[in-house]
C-alpha cells in the first residue's frame, strides 16, 4: 500500500491540514499502519502480561525469493516465529491454529498486545502462532538491517507478496513439525497485518479456512478511496468531541505562523511549548502537533478516548485563554508529565525506514471467501476499509465508535457493550468456519471408507 502524499488542494478540506501549514517542501503523508500505537503510550491501558515461559521462540530457514529461480533466490535467512502452547488441545484433537501475522514491527510484544488470541484460545483449544514479517525484528535477510536496506537489489525482496509466501511456508512447516495436518488454520492480522491476512486467504485458501482482517484499509489505493479520506475522519472525530476544540486547532496553524514570523518568534514558540530542543522552523512544531492529533484519532480507544483528552485540555484552557495556551494545554493533557513536550529526539526505526519501501500492490487480489473485515468508524483508516458485506462469506463487521484494531486488543471489564458484541460476532463467525471444516473433513473421511 502506498502512503499518499496529500496535495494542497486536498489539505484545504480538513482542519489538521490547513493550507497555511505547508510549504513546497513540506507535504503531509498518512501515518503508518500499526495495530497498537507505539508513538505514544501514556494514555493507554497497560497490556496484561503473559508469562514469557509460555511463549516459545523458533526460527525457520526461509528462502529469500519465492517466485524466481535464480541462484540468489535460494539464499536463506532466519525468520522468527513464536508459539503459545498453553491452550492447545494437541495434535490428535485436530484443534485449530490461530496464526497472527506480524506487520511493520517486531513481534516481541504481539502475544501481550494482541489479546484477542489469548482471550479466546481456551474456548477453541487453539494453538497460537505469531509470525514476524521479513525485514523486521530478528527476521532480517542479508545479515543486518543496514545490508538489507542498502540498495534496490536488496530492498527488492521486501514486499507483501514475499511476506505472505513466507507465512505460508512457516505454517506448512509448523503443521508438519507438530503433526497437525488436520487442524484448521485461521489467520489474523491488524492494520497492514490485516491486509496480509485477507490477501493470504485469497492467495492460499487451502492453508487457511478463514481470515480476520482488523482495520485493514485494503481499498486505500489511488482511484479507489479519496485522498482526503483519512483526514476527513480525523476532522470528524475532533468535531464530534468538541466543536470549540476543532475551531481552536484550526485557528492555531495561522497563529503559529504569525508568532514564528516575529523577531525571536521561534524562541518564543520553543519556550511556550517546552520543546526538547530549540525549533529551527515552525514546521517542526506543526508536525509534532499533527502527529499527536492523528494518532489520538487513530487510536481513540475506550475508556480514555484520547481525542476527548486533548479536547478537554484545549477547552479547559488551564494555561491561559489565548490560542497557543489552549493548544499547549491539550499537549499536556495528552502527553502528561514529561520533561519536554515537543520534538523529542528520535531515531529512524526499522519500521519507518522499511515502510517507505514496501510495495503492497504486488499482491494480486482475487475473489475469495471466509474473510471478516472489521472496522471502527472513528479510525481514519476505515475510509479505506470494507464497510459492507461483499457476499455471504466476505463479511463486514463495524462499530460506529470503534477505533484502530480495537477488536483484536485484549478485552477488559471497562469495554463498552458494542465492543463486546463486535467480538462475539467475530467469534461466532470463526466457530462456523471451523465447524464447516470439521463437517467437510468428516464427510471426506466417509467417502474413503
Amino acid at each position: 500500500m502506498k502512503h499518499h502524499s496529500l496535495s494542497s488542494k486536498w489539505l484545504l478540506l480538513v482542519f489538521l491540514t490547513h493550507s497555511t501549514y505547508f510549504t513546497a517542501t513540506h507535504t503531509l503523508t498518512i501515518p503508518r499502519l500499526s495495530p497498537v500505537a507505539e508513538w505514544e503510550t501514556t494514555i493507554r491501558d497497560p497490556a496484561v502480561a503473559i508469562d514469557k515461559d509460555k511463549i516459545k521462540t523458533f526460527y525457520y530457514k526461509q528462502i529469500l525469493d519465492h517466485f524466481n529461480y535464480r541462484p540468489e533466490s535460494y539464499t536463506t535467512f532466519q525468520q522468527r516465529y513464536l508459539i503459545n502452547f498453553e491452550y492447545w488441545g494437541g495434535a490428535n484433537s485436530s484443534a485449530p491454529i490461530f496464526a497472527y501475522f506480524g506487520a511493520e514491527a517486531p513481534i516481541d510484544n504481539s502475544p501481550n498486545t494482541i489479546g484477542f488470541l489469548v482471550d479466546n484460545a481456551a474456548s477453541f483449544n487453539a494453538l497460537l502462532v505469531y509470525i514476524e514479517h521479513r525485514y523486521y525484528g530478528r527476521s532480517v535477510p542479508f545479515g543486518s538491517r543496514e545490508e538489507a536496506l542498502k540498495n534496490g537489489s536488496t530492498i527488492g525482496y521486501f514486499n507483501s507478496a514475499q511476506a505472505i509466501a513466507d507465512y505460508a511456508a512457516i505454517l506448512i512447516h509448523i503443521k508438519k513439525k507438530l503433526h497437525t495436518h488436520n487442524s484448521p488454520v485461521i489467520v489474523i492480522g491488524g492494520s497492514y497485518g490485516g491486509m496480509l491476512a485477507s490477501w493470504f486467504r485469497l492467495k492460499y485458501p487451502h492453508l487457511a479456512v478463514g481470515a480476520l482482517a482488523s482495520s485493514a484499509p485494503i481499498l486505500y489505493f489511488d482511484n479507489i478511496t479519496p485522498q482526503n479520506g483519512y483526514y476527513s475522519v480525523v476532522t470528524r472525530d475532533y468535531r464530534e468531541a468538541s466543536e470549540t476544540c476543532y475551531e481552536t486547532i484550526q485557528k492555531s496553524w495561522s497563529e503559529i505562523h504569525r508568532v514564528a514570523s516575529l523577531p525571536d518568534g521561534l524562541s518564543i514558540l520553543s519556550h511556550r511549548f517546552n520543546t526538547c530542543k530549540p525549533l529551527n522552523e515552525a514546521y517542526e512544531l506543526m508536525e509534532d502537533l499533527r502527529l499527536m492529533y492523528v494518532y489520538a484519532a487513530q487510536y481513540n480507544h475506550p475508556p480514555r478516548y484520547p481525542v476527548n483528552v486533548i479536547c478537554g485540555g484545549i477547552d479547559g484552557a488551564s494555561f491561559g485563554r489565548d490560542i497557543l495556551s489552549k493548544i499547549f494545554a491539550g499537549v499536556v493533557a495528552y502527553k502528561g508529565n514529561t520533561s519536554c513536550k515537543v520534538n523529542a529526539p528520535t531515531n529512524a526505526s526499522e519500521t519507518t525506514v522499511g515502510w517507505k519501501w514496501q510495495n503492497i500492490k504486488l499482491v494480486l487480489q482475487r475473489f475469495g471467501s471466509n474473510i471478516i473485515f472489521s472496522n471502527g468508524l472513528r479510525d481514519p483508516y476505515s475510509s479505506g476499509g470494507v464497510l459492507e458485506n461483499i457476499s455471504d462469506n466476505l463479511l463486514a463487521v463495524h462499530t460506529v465508535n470503534g477505533s484502530h484494531c480495537l477488536d483484536i486488543l485484549r478485552a477488559n471489564q471497562s469495554d463498552p457493550e458494542w465492543l463486546v458484541e463486535q467480538r462475539k460476532k467475530e467469534i461466532k463467525i470463526m466457530k462456523e468456519w471451523i465447524a464447516q471444516y470439521y463437517a467437510d473433513f468428516d464427510a471426506l473421511k466417509g467417502t474413503h471408507k
